[in-house]
């Protein structure tokens, strides 16, 4: 065999059932691989497709479509470099989540993955059949073994390739970002080259689908788990690798390592690119949302103005009686910093003729909760009423500590297409804002730089203005008090015993703990949002509406 093995990592942006556009994206990562002279071009995890396919996976014609496109981009590529791409495969009656090498014309190899992941965001067992162990795949006279994304997180798969011969290891995946994710892909890989000894090839896609957002940071490992190779989180592109054999083994001659960000870069970064690709996806240009003159919608608006453009933005200030002089000023400051237009839409006089049309049936109550939601509902009508006669996608704004108790009203302002904070805690809210007002970078933000969230709107005790002096602490704990118990209950699957037993008040707590299962039937009816944890609201965490259990 060459002593040298040229590997292009196409860490690539594929759209779910584009069938026409990731091939074609496939295409053009070939033809860069054959001007750097690559002996394979490799790109992600179900690339053909898209990921996740969910139950469209399922779909018989779906996966023949696929299949006979995969092929036929096996004959087209007679001439250049080997091409890897994930795409379905079908033997005899069962389904596999497969890796194809096309080569010379031909598919040369099929590998299928072996360990279907079935927790988290991932259901593979319902719809792919796992594989019997298999051994390396030839390519260019390079034995080169392929465990499948989660093959690689477990011992069996890579011992199998080593014993069998491989000389190198690439991993193909579709692996969707959560805080602190980097990391334990990085320890997982680490393990499996220290324990089979071979170098490694870590291939991530990009980009938003629905709730998941794939962050790229492809990498190499060398012998030993010596770092060669990180390519940059969220950034399409095209990068070739060299490897060589030595006197010791096989190693990875290439040497670009980027520095990743900290956890606020990555987490905003995760949201503006979930934004952008929904949007992208699903065919809308322009977003709307409620600007309120809080912190919430401020860091909504930028996100979208970051993702979208200032120009596709629009925030809509839908005042009441009890909006404050300073929530009038901040809003529309927040707009215009950010460069996004702004509107003004008072509701003063569609909440008279509400209250007129219900005052028979009303007479004899205390006005409460039921005028405070009308409100909120009134502007989500008026909102939805903008996104259908101009086309624009309605953000909503509520942070993971509001869902998560059900301090939103449904139908109101939960009302919208999409909520980019839906897994960004109220205090990490505040930090996020300080954040953006501190960085920016044009490379990917199309929103202006500076201070684009009026320090007033972060400083200021929040309130949801529905009744005079209103306070968030009126009905609820501090967010930093809340925030942590609902960290324990939710990612730690926490009891109440052990909150109490951090330092929190029993009562704080079960009263809490009774607001988080009774808001569940909200959030079935929520909009989607990117996903920045592992026990995001949706697939990750998944509880009955109807339940009557709480903790001793």
């Amino acid at each position: 065999m060459a002593d040298t093995f040229r590997l292009t990592l196409a860490q690539l942006n594929p759209v779910v059932g584009d069938l026409a556009g990731n091939i074609a994206q496939a295409r053009q990562a070939h033809a860069a691989g054959a001007r750097a002279g690559a002996d394979l071009v490799a790109l992600p995890e179900m690339f053909a497709t898209g990921y996740q396919t969910m139950d469209l996976g399922r779909k018989p014609a779906f996966v023949e479509d696929v299949m006979a496109r995969v092929e036929a981009l096996a004959h087209d590529l007679a001439d250049g470099p080997a091409l890897g791409i994930g795409a379905p495969y079908v033997e005899g009656t069962n389904l596999y989540n497969a890796y194809w090498i096309l080569d010379g014309g031909k598919v040369t190899a099929v590998v299928k993955k072996q360990a279907l992941p079935n927790d988290s965001v991932f259901d593979e067992k319902r719809v792919y059949h796992p594989a019997e162990p298999q051994g390396p795949v030839a390519i260019r006279g390079w034995r080169i073994g392929i465990p499948i994304c989660e093959d690689a997180w477990h011992v069996g798969p890579t011992e199998t390739l080593e014993e069998s011969g491989a000389q190198m290891l690439f991993v193909p995946n579709g692996s969707p970002y959560h805080r602190a994710k980097h990391e334990r892909r990085m320890n997982h890989m680490v393990a499996r080259v220290v324990e089979s000894g071979l170098p490694l090839a870590y291939l991530n896609m990009v980009g938003g689908q629905d709730d998941q957002v794939f962050d790229g940071t492809s990498f190499v490992l060398n012998p030993g788990g010596a770092l060669a190779v990180l390519m940059p989180a969220f950034d399409a592109m095209v990068q070739t690798v060299e490897f060589a054999r030595g006197a010791d083994g096989v190693r990875c001659i290439s040497d670009d390592k980027i520095t990743l960000p900290g956890d606020y870069a990555l987490d905003y970064r995760a949201m503006v690119e979930s934004v952008r690709d929904y949007f992208a996806k699903t065919g809308f240009k322009k977003a709307l949302l409620g600007m309120s003159g809080g912190v919430d919608s401020a860091l909504t608006a930028a996100i979208a103005a970051d993702a979208l453009g200032p120009d596709n933005v629009r925030c809509v200030m839908l005042p009441s009686e009890y909006t404050s002089p300073h929530s009038l000023e901040d809003a529309e400051a927040c707009a215009k910093a950010l460069g996004c237009r702004y509107d003004y839409v008072p509701i003063n006089g569609p909440r008279a003729a509400v209250t007129e049309a219900l005052a028979p049936l009303f007479a004899g109550t205390e006005p409460g909760l039921t005028e405070e939601n009308i409100q909120s509902r009134l502007r989500g009508l008026l909102l939805m009423a903008l996104s259908n006669k101009f086309g624009e996608m309605l953000l909503t704004t509520g942070n993971k500590s509001e869902v998560a108790v059900g301090y939103a009203t449904i139908y109101g302002d939960m009302a919208g297409g999409y909520n980019p904070l839906k897994d960004l805690y109220k205090m990490r809210v505040f930090e996020t804002c300080r954040w953006r007002n501190a960085n920016h970078d044009p490379a990917w933000m199309k929103g202006n730089g500076g201070e684009v969230i009026p320090p007033r709107i972060i400083d200021k005790p929040p309130s949801a203005e529905l009744r005079e002096d209103q306070k968030d602490e009126d009905s609820l704990p501090p967010y930093e008090v809340l925030d942590d118990i609902l960290e324990r209950l939710i990612e730690g699957e926490q009891s109440v015993g052990d909150c109490v037993a951090a330092g929190h008040d029993l009562e704080t707590v079960k009263r809490i703990e009774n607001l988080l299962y009774i808001a569940e039937y909200k959030r079935f009816q929520s909009a989607p949002g990117t996903r920045l944890t592992t026990r995001a609201f949706w697939l990750d965490r998944r509880y009955p509406i109807a339940n009557r259990w709480r903790s001793a």
